[in-house]
């Protein structure tokens, strides 16, 4: 879209994908947790953060889920740790009918991240049983229960291990840590023989936590030093200790404090639900959010609203043939299966005569509620 065509949703912000050049528009999404069926959506602006787009669409939002719930029952809704702000929560807070569950960055709460792992119990969670099934038992979800006052009230805290997970993120590391040194290592060449662009200590260091920056990694974990016109770097031990500390450590708050702690993780957990769906959105066939080939809000409004349409009829296929293959699956699978209408001279109409179809697809259509008849005329089932 031209910079000069007006728009109040398509605007520069900050991309995930880092096409920072490109105007963008914002999609929020509420799903059910049971059902993983969209039940809200809101356009928004593009550069818009999702902690102040969380606090305009509160009131509206909680009138959507109240309105699919029954008298006097309570609703937890579950989010990350962008959405999290004292407003946000504060709103939350003010309405004894509604609950929460949100991560907490490990940044903020750094004692936390340190808890040693012999603190931590292992989870009776659908996600555990499997993996003693498979005979990974060492690569259980475990937890360790605490309370905390957080955003002015206490609140109940549960921080996960993940042993999988820091494994992989401590193999990372290292690997960063290697490259970083052997950057180093060239950095201080050209500092010590004084080569050209080189002279300058803070331009070193400058590109040093470009560096850094680029590996998505501290720049604390190695200490540079320049003394007597000679650069030098150590590692800082203590640094990189606390980050490994908190590798595969994950902080889960909320207000239910009944809740037991299976029961809390586990609704965390479900928030790849949403994730999923919105990879569907995003998906290069049958829904295709993006690119958006509309210049006006009201357009850009109605386009959204047909993908959102569609992302609820592929979660109602998904349903409806039992939840076992994914809706793209479900979707390639039957085009192709071909077919033809006939239609007789005397009839009033027309009959479907399709091929054989697989068992996968016979039993699509089954569960669609149609039967073949004949061994070849597609009829609705009586």
């Amino acid at each position: 879209m031209a910079s000069k065509t007006e728009s109040e949703l398509a605007v520069r912000g900050h991309s995930k994908s880092g096409k920072h050049h490109l105007r963008q528009v914002g999609l929020g999404l509420l799903l059910d947790r049971a059902s993983s069926l969209p039940l809200y959506y809101t356009a928004y602006p593009g550069n818009l953060h999702d902690s102040r787009l969380f606090r305009q669409v509160l009131d509206e939002l909680f009138g959507v889920i109240m309105g699919f719930a029954e008298a006097q029952r309570e609703l937890t809704v579950v989010f990350d740790k962008g959405m999290n702000s004292e407003d946000n929560l504060e709103l939350i807070d003010s309405r004894h009918q509604i609950h929460f569950i949100t991560t907490y960055s490990t940044y903020f709460a750094e004692e936390l991240a340190r808890i040693n792992a012999k603190h931590f119990v292992p989870l009776d969670i659908a996600k555990n049983r499997q993996l003693i099934a498979s005979g990974k038992e060492g690569d259980r979800l475990c937890a360790f229960r605490t309370t905390e006052i957080l955003w002015g009230s206490q609140r109940t805290v549960v921080v996960t291990f993940n042993p999988a997970t820091m494994r992989k993120k401590l193999y990372d590391h290292t690997r960063k840590l290697e490259r970083l040194r052997d950057e180093l290592i060239e950095y201080r060449r050209k500092y010590n023989h004084k080569q050209r662009n080189w002279q300058s200590a803070t331009a070193v260091a400058r590109r040093y936590r470009k560096l850094c920056d680029q590996l998505y990694i501290s720049h604390k974990c190695y200490r540079l030093g320049f003394e007597n016109n000679t650069m030098s770097f150590r590692k800082d031990a203590s640094e990189i200790g606390a980050i490994e500390a908190a590798m595969g450590k994950n902080i889960i708050v909320t207000d239910n404090h009944d809740w037991s702690t299976e029961d809390i993780v586990s609704a965390s957990l479900d928030r790849y639900r949403i994730e999923q769906q919105f990879r569907a959105s995003k998906s290069s066939s049958h829904i295709r959010v993006n690119p958006m080939f509309h210049w006006t809000d009201s357009k850009i409004r109605c386009h959204l609203l047909t993908c959102v349409i569609a992302l609820a009829c592929l979660r109602l296929l998904e349903i409806k043939t039992g939840g076992k293959h994914t809706a793209k699956c479900i979707m390639e699978q039957m085009e192709q299966l071909d077919c033809v209408l006939s239609w007789q001279r005397k009839e009033t109409t027309p009959q479907v005569h399709i091929e054989d179809p697989t068992e996968f697809q016979a039993q699509v259509l089954a569960s669609l509620g149609y039967q073949i008849k004949d061994g070849s005329v597609l009829q609705i089932s009586a």
